[in-house]
């Protein structure tokens, strides 16, 4: 994802230019690179108004709802007291190109928010590359992924691929940053992408094997298994899982080493997993001590509006970072 930090006015101009590059990117036209350009002036408005420090994200998604654009607007500022009132079509935010929040979900082909007051706001708007196509059953994962500050190569990388009985996921997190890690990301999923429905423990020994001429990384592969209500995990290194139950987070074992170079061992391990529950897995850009304990009720709320509040919260500053949402009933 592309990331604008947002702390005074001249960097909405910033913003909007960059996610209109990313639309552009993938073939949006000009009316619908227009509609990129309303929404991420609006959300970056706010932020300067109302939530200083903050950040806008703008990536692309393709999911089970189709593909296109979405943006995310992060902020640690005052919050609302009223998002009612704040979310009421024509309710202005202080003078932006649109009309409020009202106008970016009016805008918007997929809309989500939170905020609480003294904590901050979330926003998540998503376009699609054709207005008013099918949306499927819902958003099964979303994810925010962002390199480290002054980085133009992400060295985290991420996939899901669904199955007849469920999902497999990963999250690798290339040693150190910049492109050489980023290499021994996309090597890492295209083995996987290769191995997807051989068991976790084999995709990860695959991956281990294949990653020898790259500096490695920490990487964990995961496959929910609907019928049996399971979620197996096998991880090298610090890319940390947790399986979300209602108001309980059971973090999952990933084993000590570094894929490509440097594991004893590699094993599964097996969690009970419904499919009302979500499974979070965050590379070590964001810290183990993550929690919602801030925000009751998040994790009924959009996969990637779910991972930017992870990320806005407990990221660290000093590497990329990544954090994957997954439904259970994501298939």
């Amino acid at each position: 994802m592309v990331r604008v930090p947002v702390t005074e006015a001249s960097q909405v101009a910033e913003a909007r230019r960059r996610a209109v590059a990313v639309a552009q990117a993938i073939g949006f036209d000009e009316t619908a690179a227009g509609r990129v350009a309303l929404i991420v002036t609006e959300l970056a408005t706010n932020v300067v108004k109302y939530g200083v420090p903050g950040e806008v994200l703008v990536g692309t998604y393709e999911d089970g709802t189709g593909s296109g654009v979405e943006i995310l607007a992060l902020d640690k500022g005052k919050g609302f007291e009223d998002l009612g009132l704040a979310l009421r079509d024509g309710h202005s935010t202080g003078g932006s190109a649109g009309e409020g929040l009202g106008a970016v979900r009016r805008l918007s082909d997929a809309f989500d928010i939170v905020s609480r007051p003294g904590l901050g706001t979330a926003v998540l708007a998503r376009l699609s590359s054709v207005r008013g196509s099918p949306s499927g059953d819902g958003p099964g994962f979303g994810a925010v992924t962002a390199p480290l500050k002054g980085e133009t190569a992400n060295g985290d990388a991420y996939a899901v691929r669904e199955r007849a009985d469920g999902w497999t996921a990963i999250v690798s997190d290339g040693l150190g940053h910049g492109p050489e890690a980023a290499r021994a990301s996309e090597e890492a999923l295209k083995i996987f992408r290769r191995r997807r429905d051989e068991p976790p423990a084999a995709i990860l020994a695959a991956i281990h094997a294949g990653l020898s001429q790259t500096r490695g990384g920490a990487i964990s592969v995961a496959r929910y298994t609907r019928d049996r209500a399971t979620l197996a995990l096998a991880g090298i290194g610090n890319v940390a899982g947790a399986v979300i139950s209602g108001r309980t987070i059971k973090r999952t074992v990933s084993l000590a080493g570094t894929a490509g170079h440097a594991a004893r061992r590699i094993q599964e391990f097996e969690y009970p997993m419904r499919p009302e529950d979500v499974f979070v897995l965050c590379s070590d850009g964001i810290a183990t001590s993550w929690s919602l304990d801030a925000h009751p009720g998040l994790a009924g709320a959009h996969p990637t509006l779910l991972a930017g509040v992870i990320y806005r919260d407990f990221a660290r500053v000093r590497d990329d970072a990544t954090v994957l949402v997954v439904r259970g009933d994501a298939a």
